[in-house]
């Protein structure tokens, strides 16, 4: 496999997507300028009703970001100063962030080797009296293990936010990403499999009273206007957004389709590489379908490979090189290198190749044989 051919990849081709909808898209987006109703309205109800109806839960809410859908989460489950909210150290900022901005503290767990996700069993040694949610983030497009980290929070009496920023069309034992706690929060930014043209996200749920009080969150705690039960944000969707993100969920089990095949198409490659004992692949449980928002490998000496791979003109990305008990920011929770093992191993050693379903067999063979190569190096 070893080539010196260079062949452009990109991490992610926005572009290749847009061009086959720009028609519909530009069309959607001039029937908002036409109506003039850019905040909230029609296009953001049927957004919501499609996306509830795709995603098998009673109710879809969509907010302005998928870091405002965990807020808005947190907020509807009256969660604030004084309480503890179980969470992965290994995630995007946003998942331990959003605990600590509504003033409760992020208790940090470590993670499964295998797949990156929330470790159920250490979810259990942690549990306090002040515990009183569960985040487990569904990486990379995989869901975590649900029927443990349900059942400890059932037998906990706490809640269960999925962050499933990542994992939009993913299930568990075939129940949907998002639809197994009393939240799921989603995320629309443009890099994702179902991505808008700027910020967007959704909040779902089973339980119309937290349906209820999302939707008053997002809007400033105002029903109706201008009379305020409780103290909110703005956190709505634009009608832009919603118009865009409606010309694409059609289109999106097809993405997500395309995106496996490629995943299973760099298995094969790697096997055939014969770099198995070199490489870590992405794992898949029987029991869930991975929608690989991201196709990420373990490599030795990860800096070096990248740096070698981008010299072949391939992109990749880390996610994420510094897990949250490490930040500084999280410093007053009094953390240190080594408390949780795994998680540094996956930040150490996890690179992201890219997956889009616009990739070609022509890309993903030079990408194979690029990390091939700087591997054996």
């Amino acid at each position: 496999m070893t080539s010196t051919t260079r062949t452009a990849v990109p991490l992610l081709d926005l572009d290749a997507q847009y061009r086959p909808l720009r028609e519909e898209i530009l069309s959607a987006i001039a029937r908002v300028c036409d109506s003039q109703r850019f905040i909230m309205g029609p296009e953001v109800e049927g957004l919501e009703r499609e996306l509830a109806s795709y995603l098998g839960v009673g109710d879809a809410v969509t907010v302005s970001s998928g870091t405002d859908a965990i807020l808005a989460a947190l907020m509807a489950l009256g969660i604030g100063p004084g309480d503890e909210v179980i969470t992965s150290t290994y995630s995007f900022f946003a998942t331990a962030g959003c605990v600590a901005r509504v003033g409760a503290t992020p208790v940090l767990v470590d993670i499964d080797p295998a797949t990156c996700n929330i470790d159920p069993a250490a979810i259990r040694k942690v549990l306090s009296p002040r515990t009183k949610a569960i985040i487990p983030v569904h990486l990379y497009g995989l869901c975590a293990d649900m029927d443990p980290i349900l059942a400890i929070a059932r037998e906990a009496g706490v809640a269960v936010i999925e962050d499933a920023a990542q994992a939009i069309g993913a299930k568990y034992k075939g129940r949907d990403a998002g639809s197994m706690g009393a939240a799921g929060c989603f995320s629309f930014f443009p890099s994702k499999n179902l991505g808008a043209f700027g910020d967007a996200g959704l909040v779902t749920t089973n339980d119309e009273a937290i349906a209820h009080r999302v939707r008053l969150i997002r809007n400033h705690g105002a029903e109706p206007k201008y009379f305020h039960k409780i103290v909110g944000a703005n956190f709505r969707c634009d009608a832009i957004q919603a118009a865009v993100l409606r010309v694409k969920l059609p289109h999106l089990a097809r993405w997500t389709d395309a995106r496996r095949a490629n995943a299973a198409t760099y298995d094969r490659l790697f096997a055939e590489s014969g770099l198995g004992h070199r490489i870590t692949l992405p794992v898949q449980p029987p029991d869930r379908h991975h929608i690989f928002n991201q196709y990420v490998v373990r490599v030795p000496s990860r800096d070096t490979v990248r740096a070698a791979i981008a010299g072949r003109g391939v992109s990749t990305e880390i996610y994420y090189p510094v897990p949250f008990h490490l930040q500084e920011c999280f410093a007053y929770l009094g953390h240190r290198r080594g408390d949780f093992p795994a998680a540094e191993a996956a930040a150490d050693s996890t690179l992201a190749l890219p997956i889009y379903g616009e990739l070609t067999r022509e890309q993903q063979h030079a990408v194979v044989s690029a990390v091939a190569d700087a591997v054996r190096a």
